[in-house]
């Protein structure tokens, strides 16, 4: 899954995104508010780790901000303001949870994997459709129990169709989860990627069907 962390301090957001980064997350890093804004306008993340003390900017501005556009992303704010009265206003703000510096990395994955496997969020340990299941913690794909070699991008797409199973998935959706906001990506580049995956899952023998919704994006679901 793929994170925006909006951290200025330089050394801490290497720290925590090498981290985040060997526990399985792709993470895209901002500093500023001004940079922040239009990236959260047009591209899909799983989750937002946001530092309050930007340098043009209080953090819960940006994040009252996208509350208002009735964005739900899961926000985890990261502050060294730690009274009781910062913390509620900063979940009154719009904040999910609220991690005071210093911490632990640990705490912070965990923290974070807590809000994602809140309803109608993305994290799951095993994911299952039909005869073909997805290990998260590995990301190993397997069908009928056999381990599935797949590409590496090949995978990221079947890991957001399984942990959005039952929702439709959108093609920007996809976009996003595979490449971030700041790579170049071909106008065809998704529905490749895409192609290639139901090609090999038909191949191998999954009973399960990905399927196209012409103008909306893709829907992964138990072969009829």
């Amino acid at each position: 899954m793929r994170l925006l962390m909006v951290e200025d301090n330089e050394e801490l957001a290497g720290l925590l995104a090498k981290g985040l980064r060997e526990a399985g997350y792709e993470v895209d890093v901002l500093s500023t508010v001004a940079e922040a804004t239009p990236v959260l306008e047009t591209t899909f993340y799983a989750a937002l780790i946001l530092d309050l003390g930007l340098p043009d900017g209080d953090g819960l501005s940006l994040l009252r901000e996208i509350r208002q556009r009735n964005n739900p992303i899961p926000a985890l704010v990261l502050t060294a303001r730690g009274g009781l009265q910062d913390r509620i206003h900063g979940l009154r703000s719009g904040a999910d949870d609220y991690l005071v510096k210093p911490f632990a990395l640990e705490e912070l994955i965990a923290r974070l994997e807590a809000q994602l496997r809140r309803p109608g969020q993305l994290l799951g340990n095993k994911l299952r459709v039909a005869n073909l299941e997805f290990d998260t913690r590995n990301r190993q794909a397997s069908i009928d129990n056999q381990p599935q070699v797949l590409s590496a991008r090949e995978t990221a797409v079947l890991e957001l169709l399984m942990r959005s199973k039952g929702r439709v998935v959108s093609k920007k959706q996809v976009e996003d989860h595979i490449f971030g906001y700041a790579e170049d990506v071909a106008s065809n580049a998704v529905e490749v990627y895409v192609h290639r995956l139901r090609k090999q899952l038909a191949e191998r023998g999954a009973k399960v069907q990905v399927h196209t919704i012409r103008g909306v994006g893709y829907l992964i679901a138990e072969e009829k």
